[in-house]
């Protein structure tokens, strides 16, 4: 999928931009907070109707403003043409519009735009707590089946309407509590499923891909970690009801599946140094951006790199050009505060590109002259 315009109107501290964008490259310049991550991000909610960095909408509304309005202009492999619009108004919920026609559901619009974005926060999918790792995994399972969002949908329902059964004084409902824990059950062994296969058909390219950047100079792996692996996921949840009522909420089920990410045979959190670290969320990133290709209705993600360069030797640097300089790679924005990393990846392809200079919320193509 290629984004071919975008229009962006009070987002963040981007008062107003119109772009025209490369269908190859498209690299944003500038120093630190002046709006690059901003751009980014807006082109990120478009596909996935929130924001990376907030779940709080509102908050995306420049200040002093009462409204923001993204949209773009979007044309698939076939030349097909999709138009993607969405606004909100402070206080109302926002709107999600396909061609002028707007979402009934917006996990509708989930995996028509297929996206992996790459930012200095991944280092959390190492450092941070497992939701950020489940979210790494439910990120890109939804892109392409669309019944896993109903799915996770179903599940946290039930798990929060558990919680709030287990938090209660009063005598506790069990015939409720049984059926929610069946709902619990039945939807969590097929998420279970989904996640299982998808983490067995990355680790191999996860792999190939840190051998590449990193020159084999170490060995890495991911291993997942599910109650699901315990038996019948039923069972576990029912095992420990009476802990579970004692302590106000549920202990066991797939919101406490984990992913360990190991280097040698150790946790990467304990052993991985800056670099290391960097190089395994890059890697894992790039081998999502290669099973989307396989498995995202026959379009290539777009692929956002936001300051990815940072704590990374020149070896590894030039192995990371090398990859999202090959033909497998569709359209891809880059940012960073200067020229010398994007001209590495500007001399490695022979294809078309723009760059962009990003000033106080302000973006301006550079002319053929200057760049």
């Amino acid at each position: 999928m290629i984004l071919r315009n975008i229009s962006i109107i009070n987002y963040k501290n981007i008062k107003e931009a119109t772009v025209e964008l490369s269908p190859k490259i498209n690299c944003l310049i500038g120093s630190n907070g002046v709006g690059k991550t901003n751009f980014l991000d807006a082109v990120y909610y478009m596909s996935f109707c929130k924001s990376s960095v907030t779940s709080v909408d509102s908050q995306l509304i420049r200040h002093d403003c009462e409204f923001f309005v993204l949209d773009g202009l979007y044309e698939d492999e076939k030349a097909d043409v999709e138009y993607i619009y969405c606004g909100m108004k402070r206080g109302t919920k926002k709107h999600f519009k396909r061609n002028k026609k707007e979402y009934k559901r917006l996990s509708q619009h989930i995996g028509l735009i297929p996206l992996i974005l790459v930012a200095p926060s991944d280092t959390l999918l190492i450092d941070g707590g497992s939701e950020e790792r489940r979210k790494l995994m439910d990120v890109v399972i939804s892109q392409y089946d669309n019944e896993y969002i109903e799915l996770l949908n179903r599940y946290n329902k039930a798990l929060q309407q558990r919680n709030i059964l287990l938090k209660q004084e009063e005598e506790l409902d069990v015939a409720l509590l049984e059926i929610l824990e069946e709902q619990m059950a039945v939807d969590g062994e097929k998420i279970y499923a989904c996640r299982d296969a998808f983490i067995r058909e990355l680790v191999p390219v996860f792999q190939d891909l840190y051998d590449s950047i990193s020159g084999c100079k170490e060995k890495v792996s991911l291993r997942y970690v599910s109650h699901c692996q315990r038996g019948s996921l039923l069972d576990v949840i029912r095992r420990d009801r009476m802990k579970d009522r004692a302590v106000g909420y549920s202990l066991h089920g797939i919101h406490r599946d984990d992913l360990e990410m190991l280097i040698g045979d150790y946790p990467m959190k304990r052993e991985g140094s800056q670099g290391q670290n960097k190089t395994f969320v890059i890697a894992l990133k790039l081998a999502q951006f290669k099973f989307l290709c396989r498995t995202s209705r026959y379009t290539k993600p777009i692929l956002l790199l936001d300051d990815i360069f940072d704590k990374l030797d020149a070896s590894r640097v030039e192995q990371i050009v090398r990859l999202v300089s090959s033909e497998e790679f569709g359209q891809i924005f880059l940012t960073d505060t200067n020229r010398e990393n994007l001209d590495k990846i500007l001399r490695a392809g022979t294809y078309g590109y723009k760059i962009f200079d990003v000033s106080d919320g302000e973006i301006t193509e550079r002319r053929e002259a200057d760049v």
